[in-house]
């Protein structure tokens, strides 16, 4: 296949003194802790959450629980369709460093963790949402997220991911609130008890066209399961302080964004079915509005309509058409 789409990579460290660049999208969970009056005491917190539970997790040779703390870099992906330099921000994952206090070592985490992309954006609450504006029956459109799929597995096979990342990325998610967990007999040391259900949801079918397979885990001391998608073999293509990393990181944002379900007072059963109105819960300290998370999304479906899919329609769709490996 030809190369014909270029990659160009942008970081910024998460602190209590970051501020989102204008192509990041709003809705993306660490920048939206990055606005508004408590806008540095939400960085402080949320990080001070993250190392805790990292400690928490890692706790072997670590008597006092700070060992280590976690740099999140915020790693800004922009594609180059025509050759001509102007770029579209398509993807921004989250890359993990821990930091080793003991031996001063400073250790490559996981990349990966949170994912945000516009394109997705414009598929779920463009695309699809037209698509059953004047339907009775909910249906799905012909080849949704093909693009964004091919878009996602081309640059992780490309020259650029290669020479920035070591290991292929890991997503976490929360669980779907649609879908009931089945508690499993597999327990891993740190990802803790599998979960499974018999239900795929649109966004695990949406991550399958990723290339990424899902499984569920709650790690000890949750209380709810997290999904994670990944290439591979997620249970022995990364080291222990790998996933901690990972875990740690995502487990803080869904306790922020979803508390009903990730700061629950009640600790997922065998059989599970999380649910956004669970009034047993506890919030946060951290400043966060939900509601105009989801307005952005439509916001940012358009941009990406505006300013990617439709300037560029022809050229997408043949070149996602033909793709291969």
């Amino acid at each position: 296949m030809k190369n014909d789409f270029a990659f160009t990579l942008k970081s910024i460290y998460f602190n209590e003194n970051y501020i989102p660049s204008n192509s990041t999208r709003a809705t993306t969970n660490f920048a939206n802790l990055a606005r508004g009056a408590s806008r540095q005491e939400n960085l402080r917190n949320t990080i001070n959450m993250i190392n805790n539970r990292f400690n928490a997790l890692a706790n072997w040779d670590n008597p006092n629980n700070d060992r280590y703390s976690v740099e999140l870099e915020i790693v800004s992906v922009y594609i180059d369709i025509d050759g001509s330099g102007k770029t579209f921000p398509s993807i921004e994952i989250l890359k993990t460093h821990i930091i080793d206090h003991k031996t001063g070592k400073r250790i490559e985490g996981i990349v990966g963790n949170n994912f945000s992309s516009y394109v997705r954006d414009y598929d779920f609450s463009i695309l699809l949402s037209e698509h059953n504006k004047d339907k009775n029956n909910f249906s799905i459109p012909d080849n949704f997220g093909e693009l964004h799929g091919n878009l996602f597995k081309y640059f992780v096979n490309s020259e650029t991911y290669k020479k920035n990342f070591i290991k292929p990325p890991v997503i976490c998610l929360s669980v779907s609130d649609s879908k009931t967990y089945h508690r499993t007999g597999n327990h891993h040391p740190i990802l803790g008890f599998e979960y499974q259900t018999d239900d795929s949801s649109l966004t695990e079918q949406y991550f399958k066209k990723m290339g990424l397979q899902v499984r569920c885990f709650m790690p000890l001391n949750s209380v709810a399961p997290l999904t994670f998608y990944f290439f591979g073999d997620l249970l022995t293509d990364y080291t222990n302080l790998e996933l901690i990393s990972t875990i740690s990181t995502m487990e803080t944002f869904q306790k922020i964004y979803r508390p009903e379900i990730y700061n629950a007072n009640s600790v997922a059963a065998v059989c599970y079915k999380p649910s956004l109105k669970n009034q047993d819960h506890s919030l946060t300290k951290i400043v966060y509005n939900r509601e105009e998370r989801a307005q952005l999304a439509i916001e940012q479906g358009k941009f990406a309509e505006e300013y990617f899919i439709k300037p560029h329609k022809s050229v997408l769709e043949q070149w996602s058409a033909n793709f291969a490996l």
